[in-house]
C-alpha cells in the first residue's frame, strides 16, 4: 500500500493535469489562428456569425447574472443562519465559481468555433486533411477547456479548503454548491442556446426551403446567419456547458461516496481517486488528439480517423486507471477498476447505438425516408416509432453497468456498491477531452459548409466540406448518445450521494423508500411528470420563436426589392436579434421549474418524497432524452438521405415531406432532448445542496 507521500503527490498531480489541458487547448487555439480565413467574402460572413454569437452570449450572461446574484444572497443567508459552520462565504462563492467556469468554458469553445469555421472552409480548398485538422482542433479546444477548467476548479477548491482546515464532509458540501452553480449555468446555456438555434433553423427552413424553394445556406435567406450563429451558441457553448457539469458532478459524487464507502486512511484515498482518474483521462485525451489524421481521397475513413483518436485515449485510460486503483486503494480493491472499464464501454456502446438509429447508412433511418413517399404524416409516425424503440438497448446497457458496478465492486457492501456505480460514471467521462472534441467538431464543419456555399467556393471544396459535415452529423448523434448515457449514470450517482448526505446531516433519520410509502409514490409521480412539463415548455418556446422568424423572413422577402434575385442583401442582424430576444425570454420558466421543484417537494413532503422525485425524473428523463434525440436524428438524416438523390431527390414530394419531419425533429434533438440531460442532474444537485434546509423545515416532520 502506498504511503501518505504518494497521496500528497497525486493531490498535486491533479491540478497539474488540469493545467496541461488548458495549455494544450491554448496550443490548438494558436494553431487554428495561424490558418487563413480565406476570401474577403468568407471573412465577411464569418465576422457576421461571430458578432451574432457574441451578442447573444452577452445578452444571456447579463440575464443569468441576476439569477446568480439572487442565489448568492440566498446561500449566504442560509450559511449565516446555520451559524456559518460550513463556511458561510465559501458556499456561495463556490456556487458562483461553478457557474462562472461553466460559462467561461462555453464562451471559449464558442469563440474558437466561430474563429475556425471560415478557416475550415478555406483549408478544405487545399485538402480534406487540412479541413479536418482545423475543425477537429477547434473541437479539441472545447473538449480540453471543459475538462481542464472543471478539474482545475474543483481540485483548487479542495486544496484551498484543506489549507483552511475544513473536513471532508465540509469540503463535500462546498463542492456540491460548485456543482449546482455549474448545472444552473448549463441549463441556461442549453435551453437558451437550443431555443435560439432551432428557432432560426426552423424559421429558415419553413420559409426558405419549403415556401421559397431556395437551397439551404442560401445567402438570400435572412435567417441563414442566425442559423449559423445558433449552431455555435447551442451545439458548442450549450453542449460544452452540459458536459462540463456532468464531468464535475460525476467527480464530486464519486468522491463523496468514496469517502463514505471506506474507513480510516482509505476514506481519503477513495475520495481522491475520481480526481486522479480525471487527470489520467486528460493526459489520455491529449495523446489521442494527435492521432486524428486522414489522407486526401480517404473520405470514407474520416470517421475512422476520429475514432482512432478516441480509441487510443481509451486504451491509455484503461492502463492508467489500473495502476491508479492499485496505487491508491490496493490490489484488494482492484474490482473498482472493472467498474471504470464498464463506464468507458457503456459510453462507447450508447454512442454507437445512437449512430445506428440515426445514421442514413442503417435501415431505421432509411425506412423513415421511405415513408416520406406517402407524405409528412407517415414520416412523423415512423420517426417517433424509431425513437421509442431506440430506448431499449441504452436502458439495458445502463442497467448492466449498474448491476456489474454495484455487485462486483461492492460484493454485498451497500456503500461500496454505490461507489462502484459512481466511479463507472467517472470512467465514462474520463476521456471527455477527446470525446467532446469529436462532438464540437460537428458545428464547425456545418458552418464551414454554409460559408463555402454562401461564398461561392468551387464544387470540389463543397464536396470536401459536405464530407466533413456528413461526419459531423454522425459525431453529433454519437455525442448526444454519450451525453445522455453519462447524464443517466451521473444522476444515479447523485441520487446515491443524496441519501448519504441526508444520513450525514441527520444520522438518526431513517429512510422509508418503500413503494407503499405515499410520499415516495407522490415523489415518483411528480418526478416522472417534470420531463414532460419541461419538454412542453421548451418546445412551445421554439415554436413561438420560430413563428417570429417566419414572419420576419416573409417580410424581408416581400419588402426588400431585388432580394430573391440576389441584387440586394437581407437584414441578417434583425433575425439574429429576434432569436436572441426570444431565447432569453423563453429560457427562464423551464430553468426555474428545475430549481424550485425539488425544494418545494422537500418542504411539503420530506426527503423520502425528494428521493422518489429524483428517481422518477431520472428514469423518465433518460428515456425521453434518448427517444427525442434519436427521433430527431432519424428525421434529419432521412431528409439528407433523400437529398443525396434517393427517392426522388431534392425538390420531390418525398423531400418536402422529409423537410417537415426534420423541422419537427429540430427541437426534439437540439433543444428539449439535450436539455433533459441537465434537468435530471440539476434537480439532484439542488436536492443535495438544500438537503439540510428541507430536513429542518419540511412539513412532513409534522405528520
Amino acid at each position: 500500500m502506498a504511503g501518505n507521500g504518494l497521496v500528497s503527490f497525486f493531490t498535486v498531480l491533479v491540478p497539474i493535469g488540469a493545467l496541461l489541458a488548458i495549455i494544450f487547448a491554448g496550443y490548438f487555439y494558436k494553431k487554428i489562428s495561424g490558418f487563413s480565413e480565406g476570401t474577403e467574402k468568407m471573412k465577411e460572413i464569418a465576422e457576421a456569425i461571430r458578432i451574432g454569437a457574441r451578442a447573444y452570449l452577452r445578452r444571456q450572461y447579463r440575464g443569468v447574472a441576476i439569477f446568480f446574484v439572487v442565489m448568492f444572497a440566498i446561500l449566504l443567508a442560509l450559511g449565516f443562519a446555520g451559524g456559518g459552520s460550513l463556511g458561510a462565504l465559501f458556499v456561495p462563492l463556490a456556487f458562483l465559481t461553478g457557474g462562472f467556469c461553466s460559462g467561461l468554458a462555453g464562451f471559449i469553445g464558442m469563440t474558437t468555433a466561430t474563429m475556425a469555421n471560415s478557416r475550415t472552409a478555406n483549408a478544405a480548398q487545399k485538402s480534406l486533411d487540412d479541413g479536418l485538422r482545423v475543425a477537429f482542433q477547434s473541437g479539441a479546444v472545447m473538449g480540453l477547456i471543459v475538462v481542464g477548467l472543471g478539474l482545475l476548479a474543483i481540485s483548487c477548491w479542495y486544496l484551498l479548503l484543506s489549507a483552511f482546515g475544513k473536513s471532508i464532509p465540509e469540503i463535500s458540501t462546498i463542492l456540491l454548491n460548485f456543482g449546482m452553480g455549474a448545472s444552473s449555468m448549463a441549463l441556461f446555456a442549453r435551453v437558451g442556446g437550443g431555443i435560439y438555434t432551432k428557432a432560426a433553423d426552423v424559421g429558415a427552413d419553413l420559409v426558405g426551403k419549403v415556401e421559397a424553394g431556395i437551397p439551404e445556406d442560401d445567402p438570400r435567406n435572412p435567417a441563414v446567419i442566425a442559423d449559423n450563429v445558433g449552431d455555435n451558441v447551442g451545439d458548442v457553448a450549450g453542449m460544452g456547458a452540459d458536459l462540463y457539469e456532468s464531468y464535475v458532478g460525476a467527480i464530486v459524487a464519486a468522491a463523496i461516496l468514496g469517502f463514505s464507502a471506506f474507513s480510516g486512511d482509505l476514506a481519503l484515498r477513495g475520495f481522491l481517486l475520481p480526481f486522479l482518474l480525471a487527470a489520467f483521462g486528460i493526459l489520455a485525451s491529449i495523446i489521442g488528439a494527435f492521432f486524428v489524421r486522414v489522407k486526401e481521397g480517404e473520405d470514407q475513413v474520416l470517421l475512422k480517423a476520429l475514432r482512432r483518436g478516441v480509441n487510443v485515449a481509451a486504451i491509455i485510460m484503461v492502463i492508467a486507471s489500473y495502476f491508479g486503483v492499485r496505487l491508491l486503494l490496493g490490489a484488494e480493491y482492484i474490482k473498482v477498476f472493472v467498474a471504470i472499464i464498464g463506464g468507458l464501454l457503456a459510453g462507447v456502446i450508447i454512442g454507437r447505438l445512437s449512430e445506428y438509429y440515426t445514421s442514413a447508412e442503417y435501415r431505421p433511418t432509411q425506412q423513415v425516408a421511405e415513408t416520406a413517399v406517402t407524405g409528412p404524416a407517415t414520416v412523423i409516425i415512423d420517426g417517433l416509432s424509431v425513437g421509442m424503440l431506440s430506448t431499449v438497448f441504452p436502458a439495458v446497457v445502463v442497467a448492466a453497468v449498474i448491476f456489474i458496478s454495484y455487485y462486483l465492486t461492492g460484493g454485498g457492501d451497500f456503500s461500496l456498491g454505490l461507489y462502484g456505480i459512481a466511479i463507472s460514471a467517472v470512467g465514462m467521462l474520463s476521456t471527455l477531452g477527446i470525446t467532446l472534441a469529436t462532438d464540437a467538431y460537428g458545428p464547425v464543419a456545418d458552418n464551414a459548409g454554409g460559408i463555402a456555399e454562401m461564398a461561392g467556393l468551387p464544387a470540389e471544396v463543397r464536396s470536401r466540406t459536405d464530407a466533413l459535415d456528413a461526419l459531423g452529423n454522425t459525431t453529433a448523434a454519437t455525442g448526444k448518445g454519450f451525453a445522455i448515457g453519462s447524464a443517466a449514470l451521473t444522476a444515479l450517482a447523485l441520487i446515491a450521494t443524496y441519501t448519504q448526505q441526508v444520513q450525514m446531516i441527520d444520522p438518526s433519520f431513517q429512510f422509508n423508500l418503500s413503494l407503499t410509502n405515499p410520499q415516495v409514490l407522490i415523489g415518483l409521480l411528480i418526478g416522472g411528470m417534470l420531463p414532460f412539463v419541461f419538454c412542453s415548455l421548451t418546445m412551445k418556446a421554439v415554436g413561438r420563436a420560430a413563428q417570429k422568424i417566419v414572419v420576419e423572413v416573409r417580410r424581408q422577402f416581400k419588402e426588400i426589392a431585388g432580394l430573391m434575385e440576389g441584387k440586394a442583401k437581407p437584414d441578417y442582424a434583425r433575425s439574429v436579434d429576434i432569436c436572441a430576444q426570444a431565447a432569453q425570454a423563453e429560457m427562464i420558466v423551464p430553468t426555474l421549474i428545475a430549481i424550485l421543484a425539488p425544494i418545494i417537494v422537500g418542504l411539503l413532503l420530506g426527503v423520502n418524497a425528494v428521493t422518489g422525485l429524483l428517481a422518477g425524473s431520472t428514469v423518465v428523463g433518460f428515456m425521453m432524452a434518448v427517444m427525442m434525440a434519436n427521433s430527431g436524428g432519424s428525421w434529419d438524416n432521412a431528409k439528407k438521405y433523400i437529398e443525396e438523390g434517393n427517392l426522388g431527390g431534392k425538390g420531390s414530394d418525398a423531400h418536402k415531406a422529409a423537410v417537415v419531419g426534420d423541422t419537427v425533429g429540430d427541437p426534439f434533438k437540439d433543444t428539449s432532448g439535450p436539455s433533459l440531460n441537465i434537468l435530471i442532474k440539476l434537480v439532484s444537485m439542488v436536492s443535495l445542496v438544500f438537503a439540510a434546509f428541507t430536513l429542518a423545515n419540511s412539513l412532513a416532520n409534522l405528520l
